[in-house]
């Protein structure tokens, strides 16, 4: 199981002190506070970038552990884009944009060993993974596959690691080899990865016969679910507000809790960056986000109201 969630939601202005071209399409941002300091974070933390009216996008920090007066985020300007990345790619040296964060749901698990694998900009949120690996002692190795060198950001700062860190551009050596590097289940060894969702889903199954636990990931899009049947409407009770809603057909208790003017997050409403996490009191949770791992769902002490049902006709939030 993943170490307790460590939410922030603290916001904060913050000046583009530094816009630098890492990669083919990728920029690295060095935001500074406008005043102030920031808070501390974590290897595995990403922040929101509060981007204009209804643009808000999450981005992992990759800045370096001993720099913790400012962060730094690395963005893809994705073919796809729905307006996010284009927005960050458009932001100049001096400009002042708030945030919020940090945030982390894919902390670093103290272990002898690890087992990095980031595909494409998912290499981000490895970087202060590996630096604290480093520091600690444990042994690791990384395998960063990409499109092309060129489109492989960070390179400059993996060179130190010598053959700790195993460069797969795809245009010459193909795709990674998961059945080398995963085919044998490791003793105390803990795999995080990051990357596109064919890669995740490769790296799930190839650990299907590693311990539970071992297995850590981070997803920049929801997860593909398969159809359940028809969803029931249910009740939320809200303890602390004093409100008992009821969810329906169609209708997500996220909205439900913004309809009756409760205050709460919210983000991607995808179920991917955490944001809208609420305290589970009472009641089983139907976890359909793509944030929480199996131990964490049958924990069943948070639900991510944005996309998460109930499994009983009642749920109780500390909300």
């Amino acid at each position: 199981m993943t170490q307790q969630t460590l939410v922030s939601e603290r916001e904060s202005d913050v000046r583009v002190s530094k816009v630098e071209t890492v990669a083919d399409d990728v920029v690295a941002l060095t935001l500074t506070p406008t005043s102030g300091s920031l808070p501390t974070w974590t290897p595995g933390a990403h922040i929101d970038l509060l981007l204009g009216d209804d643009l808000t996008r999450q981005y992992s920090l990759c800045g370096s552990l001993t720099e913790q007066g400012s962060y730094q985020v690395g963005v893809l300007l994705a073919p796809d884009t729905r307006g996010g990345s284009k927005a960050v790619h458009a932001l100049t040296e001096g400009q002042t944009i708030r945030i919020r964060g940090p945030r982390n749901h894919f902390a670093l698990v103290a272990s002898p060993n690890y087992i990095f694998i980031g595909g494409g900009i998912g290499i981000t949120p490895m970087l202060p993974m590996i630096e604290e690996a480093e520091a600690t002692g444990a042994n690791w190795q990384l395998y960063y596959g990409g499109r092309s060198l060129a489109s492989m950001a960070f390179r400059d700062r993996l060179e130190k690691y010598g053959d700790k860190v195993v460069l797969v551009p795809q245009e010459t050596d193909g795709i990674l080899d998961l059945e080398a590097i995963l085919g044998e289940p490791q003793a105390d060894t803990l795999v995080y990865t990051c990357g596109p969702e064919p890669l995740l889903a490769a790296v799930e199954d190839k650990c299907r016969t590693w311990p539970s636990a071992a297995l850590h990931l981070e997803r920049f899009a929801a997860k593909p679910r398969e159809a359940e049947g028809d969803d029931e409407p249910f009740d939320l009770v809200l303890q602390r507000s004093g409100k008992t809603l009821t969810v329906g057909v169609g209708e997500t208790a996220f909205d439900a809790m913004r309809a009756a003017g409760v205050s709460v997050l919210g983000s991607c409403l995808e179920g991917i960056c955490g944001t809208c996490e609420q305290i589970v009191i009472e009641g089983d949770v139907d976890h359909r986000d793509s944030v929480l791992d199996e131990d964490e769902r049958e924990a069943n002490e948070c639900m991510m109201v944005c996309v998460s049902r109930a499994k009983t006709p009642v749920i109780v939030l500390d909300a």
